[in-house]
């Protein structure tokens, strides 16, 4: 088996990868929500909210790629440490797919084009705005986004905590060790 696939001991590179590259975005997702919060209308806030929108569409579609790689390694996988383990990264995968689903609920609902990556995801329309559409929309994106952010920050802890404390090293798994 090469080293893109995962196994018991450890995850593969693919594995790796699409981890480590959606925390950096998650991280950069979170930078552009607080210069946007503490710095808005100025050049940075343009600059980073501007990428905002695609960077969570691209958040969406590699948790869709992690989810299926992670199907297709299911049997060599390593085992989860328990079943609190398991349902919190059940938890995680599902908060990033429905943070931006909703997103992009509301940016149909708004009737503004969407763009990313020069690509048109979604056309405008003139009609009245879909009010069901934004209004949840608009409640659960940046609250489930704080709650992820807090689930990201008590993964991110008890990584360190198994590490630090004996018991199983989940965080070689993570890094190739």
């Amino acid at each position: 088996m090469s080293n893109l696939h995962d196994s018991a001991q450890r995850y593969g590179a693919v594995t790796r990868w699409l981890h480590w590259g959606m925390a950096v975005l998650l991280g950069w997702q979170f930078l552009t929500v607080l210069a946007h919060a503490l710095m808005e209308d100025s050049a940075l806030d343009k600059f980073l909210w501007g990428t905002h929108k695609a960077t969570g569409l691209l958040l969406m579609v590699l948790v869709v790629i992690r989810l299926l790689w992670a199907l297709y390694n299911s049997s060599r996988r390593p085992a989860p440490v328990s079943t609190l383990a398991r349902v919190g990264h059940l938890a995680l995968y599902g908060l990033l797919f429905v943070i931006p689903f909703v997103a992009l609920l509301r940016q149909y609902g708004s009737g503004r084009e969407f763009v990313a990556f020069g690509m048109t995801i979604m056309p405008g329309f003139s009609d009245a705005k879909i009010e069901w559409m934004i209004a949840p929309a608009s409640l659960l994106h940046g609250n489930l986004g704080w709650l992820l952010l807090f689930m990201v920050i008590g993964h991110a802890a008890m990584a360190f905590v198994h590490r630090r404390q004996g018991g199983e090293d989940v965080l070689a798994r993570m890094i190739g060790r």
